[in-house]
């Protein structure tokens, strides 16, 4: 298979997005992932990756004061 450099990989946002999601749930198709690599630019794969971990975490913590509050 010949994929693209890393820098010209034009990925969509939701593609991105849906990669995380999944990612985070830890199930993926092994044809879907192959298929995540070659188009997605791993650079915004980690940032979105971050973004959505710290969303996550911002979200626990107000549930957490919420609910002691």
């Amino acid at each position: 298979m010949n994929t693209p450099p890393v820098h010209e990989r034009k990925g969509s946002i939701l593609g991105t997005v849906k990669a995380v999601l999944w990612g985070f749930l830890g199930v993926r198709r092994q044809a879907d992932y192959q298929r995540d690599i070659a188009r997605l630019n791993p650079i915004h794969l980690v940032v979105v990756g971050v973004l959505m971990a710290l969303v996550f975490v911002g979200i626990l913590i107000l549930i957490v004061n919420w609910v002691a509050g």
